[in-house]
Parts: structure tokens; sequence; C-alpha cells
């Protein structure tokens, strides 16, 4: 194998790296947007049921009546 043989290799080796390095930047990127938009549906949730508790039943669980199978 000839030297420029070797160096073309590692060149394209190093450019597979940064494609693949750069694909999962991206899906990085993606992910963590993701998971902020699921944080913002966790919190609303969170407080509807916060609500939705306060609105009608009593907001702590050890004051609720025990279930019927009891």
């Amino acid at each position: 194998m000839s030297e420029l043989s070797r160096i073309e290799e590692l060149e394209t080796r190093v450019a597979f790296q940064e494609h693949s390095l750069n694909e999962l930047s991206d899906a990085l990127a993606d992910a963590r947007t993701e998971i902020a938009r699921h944080e913002v549906v966790l919190r609303r949730v969170l407080e509807e049921l916060k609500s939705a508790r306060g609105s009608g039943a009593s907001a702590d669980p050890a004051d609720e009546p025990p279930p019927p199978h009891y």
C-alpha cells in the first residue's frame, strides 16, 4: 500500500467520521427540542391535575376516602 493511498484512506475515514458527528449532533439537537416540548406538555398536565384535584377533591391524597374495595 503506497503512502498516497494510505493518506487517501485516512482522509476518507476522517470525512466519514465528520459526517457521522454532524448527523449525531443534529439528532441530539432534535432530541433536546423534543424533550423541551415534552417538558412543556408535562407541566401543563401536572397543572391541570393539580387544579382538578383542588376543584372537587381534597388536595392531600391522605384526606381522600379509601377505594371501594376496602
